[in-house]
């Protein structure tokens, strides 16, 4: 069975996601993966195939938290911009306090992402 393997990532690090993706591509092929809708669209210029979700302002964050408290996300890799505000900061907090709940794997940088990556695919 594949590792679903979510992808996150907010406007100011979308470009770095994307960079991320075509490093990893052929290890990212392994496993399903699942993205906010905004992130997932730019991922899917590289090739890879992605599920899409709601974009995470419209609800994505919180599809892709439930999906990991139903034991349905392997990982999650979150590029989060730690200096800008976010009007859906309360789901962002939501989906790491499952993450740490159910004990999925979330990163939130390049060193950690490429650790999940290796790990699970």
């Amino acid at each position: 069975m594949k590792k679903t393997i979510a992808l996150i990532a907010h406007d100011g690090k979308k470009a770095d996601m994307v960079a991320f993706v075509k490093d990893h591509i052929e290890d990212l092929k392994q496993g399903h993966i699942i993205a906010t809708g905004t992130t997932g669209s730019y991922i899917q210029q590289t090739g890879l195939e992605v599920e899409l979700k709601l974009s995470g302002p419209m609800g994505g964050d919180a599809q892709i938290a439930a999906l990991a408290a139903e034991g349905k996300v392997h990982g999650i890799i979150f590029f989060r911009d730690p200096l800008g505000k976010h009007a859906h900061e309360p789901d962002i907090q939501m989906l790491m306090r499952i993450s740490d709940l159910y004990n999925v794997p979330l990163a939130t940088n390049v060193a950690t992402g490429t650790l999940i990556i290796k790990g699970l695919l």
